[in-house]
């Protein structure tokens, strides 16, 4: 019986990878089943371009690649966190990997070079520049005000909301985490208070709301400053809240009694975290406080997040250990008060997320396109996955800035 097209490469595979807890179907109809029990997930392969791509990125990239634009398709998300958690791929030596080239070769036949997907970014420029992180965050933010809200709660809030204080629906969970963020920082209408990375204003507008706090709000997102300043217009909160498109580190001459940071610090990176703490030090009154809410590696031997969330999610995005933001803030003059985890809750605010997003797909797709789409679906997964299994958590630091 002649070989077909793909056979070499399924007979490789299988030597390559003998426990394989899922199973693969390739665009020719043909199969490489699962061993053992069960069928596992099951990827399809549905273009010889998959393999253009892997041989073109060989690794995370090339398979995010192909799963972006659509050349691997995945029938179930969560089980295929599971085998990430679950599964030790075996090493694979020289001359296996040459081997599963050549018989990838002959399985692609002639296959023009993919291009690589529209929604990819390369930041280019100094790392954590301020024209960088500009251009860093608004390719996560300004997918649009429209696809947010499609998986948020109606006050826009993009962080880790909390449950555990007995709160059963995500706007419960939401509210009860701005709440004691100004518990925490003590607010009273007294005090002036700058947030850092407002995004949509939920925070800006709570405090000023019920605590009648004056809050400053800073993003590098025009769009999501937009939205922020028509919702404290609604609120009827113009004369108490600021929403201005700026960068931390451009505020100068100005203090502040309090300054709530709420999912921004992972954004700053190793190399800006000391810059990071000395200029919120500089903002703060003598006395003043802090509230900085952040994700932290648990584990220092932990690879960095890899090239498909760099390229994809969260270019340039940083999640240093607790340990290193507080020696930040130690070395700013900032003595730490408390430190509360909420690495289970960040698990469910992220459940609530992605079961929202999944109810209106094809409006999803419409608004952000099909390799946005994707990108979100696995990227809100891969994340409650990372909370469950001890590889993140987050944090709340209260600090105070001593005279």
């Amino acid at each position: 019986m002649p070989l077909t097209s793909t056979e070499p490469l399924r007979r490789e595979i299988a030597q390559a990878l003998p426990d394989r807890p899922f199973t693969v179907d390739l665009w020719d109809g043909t199969t490489i089943p699962a061993t053992g029990e069960g069928d596992g997930p099951r990827f399809t392969v549905t273009s010889p371009r998959a393999l253009a791509h892997l041989m073109r990125a060989p690794g995370q990239l090339g398979l995010g690649r192909a799963y972006v634009a659509g050349d691997i398709d995945v029938d179930d998300l969560m089980a295929v966190m599971g085998v990430v958690d679950s599964w030790d791929p075996p090493a694979i030596d020289g001359r296996a990997k040459a081997r599963l080239m050549v018989a990838a070769t002959r399985a692609m036949g002639v296959v023009a070079p993919p291009r690589v997907p529209k929604s990819e970014l390369r930041p280019r420029g100094k790392l954590h520049s301020r024209e960088r992180d500009a251009r860093a965050v608004r390719h996560h933010y300004d997918v649009g005000n429209e696809f947010f809200a499609l998986f948020l709660d109606e006050t826009m809030t993009y962080s880790c909301a909390i449950f555990s204080r007995g709160a059963t629906t995500l706007a419960e969970a939401q509210d009860a985490k701005r709440d004691l963020v100004c518990q925490k920082l003590a607010l009273t209408p007294e005090d002036r208070v700058l947030d850092v990375g407002c995004g949509w204003g939920a925070f800006a507008i709570h405090a000023a709301g019920r605590y009648g706090s004056r809050v400053v709000g800073i993003t590098l997102s025009a769009e999501q400053a937009k939205e922020a300043r028509d919702r404290v217009a609604d609120a009827g909160l113009s004369d108490k809240v600021e929403i201005r498109v700026t960068d931390y580190r451009d505020i100068a001459g100005e203090r502040f009694d309090a300054i709530s940071s709420i999912g921004m610090v992972e954004h700053v990176g190793d190399e800006r975290i000391d810059l990071y703490a000395r200029q919120l030090a500089g903002l703060l009154e003598p006395g003043g406080r802090l509230l900085n809410h952040g994700i932290a590696r648990l584990r220092h031997s932990d690879p960095d997040p890899g090239s498909f969330n760099n390229r994809y999610v969260f270019p340039d995005g940083e999640t240093l250990q607790l340990s290193r933001v507080q020696l930040a803030l130690e070395r700013a003059g900032f003595e730490t008060l408390h430190v509360e985890g909420f690495a289970p809750d960040y698990a469910e605010t992220l459940r609530h997320w992605y079961e929202n997003l999944d109810r209106d797909l094809a409006t999803a797709e419409r608004l952000a396109g099909p390799e946005r789409l994707r990108v979100w679906r696995l990227y809100l997964r891969a994340a409650r996955n990372a909370f469950l299994n001890g590889t993140l958590s987050v944090y709340q630091v209260k600090a105070v800035l001593r005279g």
